[in-house]
């Protein structure tokens, strides 16, 4: 398993058990991202401890609540408005429970290691006769916001800013919306994952989130694009591997790196004056239009990868074609109550 990027993590790297919790998730199998995401979390929580003065055997459940106060409240950058980042307070729900999972996680490894007598970090658990359906509350409430995705009209401004990329970073948006790949997925792809005769995709299995290998077909125009990027890589690297290479000199012929498509999306997003718009995007739109188009459930989650279908019920919600067939039935049988009335009552 690759070891973690010590160099983004300097209190983890100094501390012995927080770098040793770490080396256990990444050779546990976790996802890059899923470790980068641990490492980046424990980072933030022990910078705050130190500016406390609070070691980890000290840590206490006040210590954790001033924690999430202050991630509740601190100012970052958020959006991009005219190049500039805003400063927003407070990060996203979802962001505040990835970071207190992790510090969870790391306080349950102290306690394994006899350092700790409990763990400060509460976690919902079932508790028999308490309230409706038995679940306690967790240390903060989870919220279960819809992704966002671009209307017509910001699509179309994200897709006239992309024409000016290279031919690469165009196959990689087409890429990734043909088969709703998240950004580890597209940028680990290799030469030999695809089938250009079939159009298919194969998403390996170690690759992804949920640990579920796949196969995706891609578009006729998609199709037109790879051939055309295949010649452009055969003249910078011969080499199978990597599908999508780097184009600078520093690293000629290297893998694309998650970081690097980021900001070449990024870029994208500035340009078309959209700053919402993110790799994951991609993604969300891809999955929302085929719950549009009337994809079944099931058939949602199995091209996207999910475990569970509670997840792709998200997109489900999000094109809103179920309340929109209800709407439907529902105005015709009113309808055609109001005409068989007035047929009675004009008659």
């Amino acid at each position: 398993m690759p070891e973690p990027r010590w160099d983004r993590y300097p209190l983890v790297t100094r501390q012995q058990y927080a770098r040793s919790w770490l080396t256990i998730q990444a050779n546990l199998g976790l996802a890059p991202a899923t470790v980068t995401a641990y490492g980046h979390a424990l980072e933030d929580f022990l910078a705050f401890s130190a500016r406390c003065e609070v070691s980890a055997t000290e840590v206490s459940k006040a210590h954790i609540a001033a924690y999430v106060n202050d991630l509740a409240t601190r100012a970052h950058p958020s959006a991009r408005s005219g190049g500039v980042a805003q400063p927003t307070r407070g990060l996203a729900n979802a962001t505040l429970q990835q970071r207190l999972t992790a510090v969870r996680l790391y306080h349950d490894y102290l306690m394994e290691e006899g350092l700790r007598p409990d763990n400060p970090v509460g976690r919902g658990r079932y508790t028999p006769g308490k309230s409706f359906g038995g679940q306690e509350r967790g240390l903060l409430a989870r919220f279960r916001k819809l992704p966002w995705i671009p209307t017509d009209e910001q699509w179309h401004a994200i897709l006239q800013a992309a024409r000016t990329e290279p031919l690469r970073n165009r196959l990689m948006l087409a890429m990734a919306y043909d088969a709703g790949l998240r950004r580890q997925e597209v940028c680990t792809l290799t030469t030999g994952d695809i089938d250009p005769s079939a159009r298919l995709l194969s998403i390996r299995a170690e690759r992804t989130k949920g640990r579920r290998e796949r196969v995706i077909p891609y578009s006729a125009a998609t199709a037109a694009l790879f051939m055309a990027y295949l010649e452009q890589r055969h003249a910078r690297t011969q080499a199978r591997g990597p599908l999508f290479v780097s184009e600078s000199q520093r690293n000629r012929g290297q893998p694309i790196s998650l970081w690097t498509w980021t900001k070449v999306v990024e870029r994208i997003a500035e340009r078309a004056g959209v700053p919402q718009f993110t790799t994951h995007t991609l993604r969300h739109l891809c999955l929302t239009d085929l719950a549009r188009a009337g994809w079944a459930l099931h058939e949602i989650a199995e091209f996207a990868g999910h475990r569970t279908t509670q997840t792709t019920l998200l997109y489900i919600h999000l094109s809103g074609r179920d309340l929109a067939a209800k709407l439907e039935r529902g105005m015709a049988t009113i309808h055609a109550w109001r005409a068989r009335m007035a047929a009675e009552v004009l008659r």
